[in-house]
């Protein structure tokens, strides 16, 4: 079992402005590459770090997730403190996701420079911070994708089985 937390950042989104669609799309990204069986524990809440903080570490201590995702709060606006909050509450930062994913998000708009996507180490948790726009979210995580089970390998965490039919992984290969 992979257990997966999505946590939706989004003041609009959490006082009822609008319906959240990031969380969502991340789900059924996740959902077509991962063939373990999976649980996912979904929160949205406002961009507050202090309760970003708290958040992400529920889902990595008490939950226990192998991933954890974030969406949205990652631009330069004031409110947008999410890789704050994530670099506060991890143990090791993983800057090379964030690089990969500006750099492919390059590819379609020219203010993917703006973007402060980060991930991290917390305990056994591999949590990376998304954008918040559900098309940036599938362009962002399909590069990102094929290290990710190995990292989650190197931490401790579950097992992940891609589903070679939609995406394929890195493995090393054993000697």
């Amino acid at each position: 079992m992979v257990k997966i937390g999505i946590l939706v950042l989004s003041d609009r989104a959490s006082s009822g402005v609008y319906e959240d669609k990031s969380g969502v799309e991340i789900e059924k990204i996740l959902d077509s590459y991962i063939k373990n069986e999976k649980s996912f524990y979904y929160e949205l809440i406002p961009d507050e770090y202090d309760l970003i903080i708290e958040k992400l570490a529920y889902l990595a201590d008490e939950i226990k997730c192998d991933l954890i995702f974030t969406t949205g709060g990652t631009g330069p606006a004031l409110r947008d403190v999410t890789p704050e909050a994530t670099q506060a509450v991890c143990d090791k930062m993983l800057p090379g996701f964030g690089e990969l994913m500006r750099a492919k998000s390059l590819e379609y708009v020219p203010t993917a420079i703006l973007s402060r996507q980060s991930a991290g180490i917390k305990g056994r948790s591999l949590i990376i911070n998304l954008p918040g726009n559900p098309k940036a979210i599938r362009e962002c995580i399909e590069p990102i994708f094929p290290a990710i089970p190995y990292c989650v390998d190197l931490i401790g965490g579950a097992y992940i089985e891609n589903n070679e039919e939609v995406i394929s992984v890195f493995r090393p290969k054993k000697k």
